[in-house]
């Protein structure tokens, strides 16, 4: 691994912000560090670039106990949220920043701004000021400014919190592109899910200073090993009452069950559908044009699924009574997590 750490415990007062945090990274992966607000990701990343100090256990980087190293020296790139730029300095300026700390020579500096420009994709935007920059360009800069010193090792907090959606989605690809094309190792923290499956290798999933799981995105949304996990990662239709759909087992003493949207198969009643008799009625009782599909809310009994239909499909209106037809669900007792198959499914059947 080239980034490891070790039974990291960090405490804030009486807040845990890390309790016994263990995990590694393997040299050139993209990882996310993903969890809701005040879980402990931030402060992780933060004890990785060295300015927070953990109050006992190690961090590693290629092989090195880092603790009492100072950040300017463990050899990082740091990307923050609010991009951190200089105001008073230009594009080229802000990029050469770091380099010019180092007391590199003049010539090779200016040779790495421009070619920092060009990689990031702002050729003749070196004399703007930040101030002249959209969103989308001040995180390139950043992002410029923190590789130019040539890091082993890139941490980002957040990159695309202050960047519309549309920016946001383009700037995903983007950098996922030029980290790989430079192979460096990258750790990213964020509460997006989406964000995490489209951008990383691996996701680190946290929970009150805790490390939940750790995976690839498929393995994490496929096999949730926790509680938390299967009900944070997706989109979650929780069920008051599992037991009135057909054709599942029972979990005793469960503490809760939830199904996603992609399990749930929405049908009107005159449509033909094979598992109609291992359907249960339902109510529409709210219909959203989502942009690529029609997002569906349907109260069972007293519990409502989240299901989606195609645009071509014949159109589904509030009020009606339609067939639900479950093919898997969640179910939690403890921090255990169950998957209910629908028994009624064809053997062999496998549903992604």
């Amino acid at each position: 691994m080239y980034v490891e750490l070790k039974n990291i415990n960090k405490s804030f007062g009486n807040f845990k912000a890390s309790d016994n945090v263990s995990f590694g990274v393997e040299k050139g992966k993209l990882v996310a560090l993903l969890g809701p607000s005040g879980s402990g990701k931030t402060t992780i990343l933060r004890m990785i670039a060295g300015l927070e100090s953990p109050d006992n256990g190690d961090v590693i980087i290629d092989g090195k106990v880092v603790n009492d190293i100072p950040a300017a020296k463990r050899g990082i790139g740091f990307v923050f949220q609010n991009y951190a730029l200089f105001r008073y300095m230009t594009v080229e300026e802000n990029i050469a920043f770091g380099l010019k700390v180092q007391k590199l020579d003049k010539n090779f500096i200016k040779e790495r701004v421009q070619e920092m420009i060009e990689l990031v994709g702002l050729k003749g935007m070196g004399k703007r000021y930040p101030s002249q920059l959209s969103g989308g360009q001040r995180q390139r800069v950043a992002f410029a400014r923190a590789i130019a010193p040539n890091p082993h090792l890139l941490l980002l907090d957040e990159p695309f919190a202050a960047i519309d959606a549309k920016v946001r989605q383009e700037l995903r690809t983007w950098l996922r592109s030029m980290i790989s094309k430079l192979g460096i190792t990258s750790i990213f923290v964020t509460h997006d899910q989406e964000e995490a499956v489209e951008v990383s290798d691996e996701i680190i999933v946290t929970n009150r200073g805790r490390v939940e799981q750790v995976g690839t995105p498929l393995e994490i949304y496929r096999k949730p090993q926790t509680a938390f996990t299967a009900k944070f990662f997706g989109q979650a239709g929780f069920l008051k009452d599992y037991t009135v759909f057909k054709d599942f087992e029972v979990i005793e003493n469960a503490d809760s069950a939830f199904t996603r949207p992609e399990f749930v198969k929405i049908t009107k009643k005159d449509e033909v559908e094979k598992y109609t008799i291992s359907s249960t009625d339902g109510v529409v009782n709210d219909v959203c044009f989502r942009g690529t599909h029609i997002e569906l809310r349907v109260t069972v009994h007293e519990s409502e699924v989240i299901a989606t239909r195609r645009l071509d499909e014949t159109p589904i209106e509030i009020g009606e009574h339609v067939n639900v037809f479950l093919y898997r669900i969640f179910v939690t007792k403890g921090d255990e997590v169950h998957q209910l198959l629908n028994q009624a499914l064809d053997e062999g059947y496998v549903f992604i």
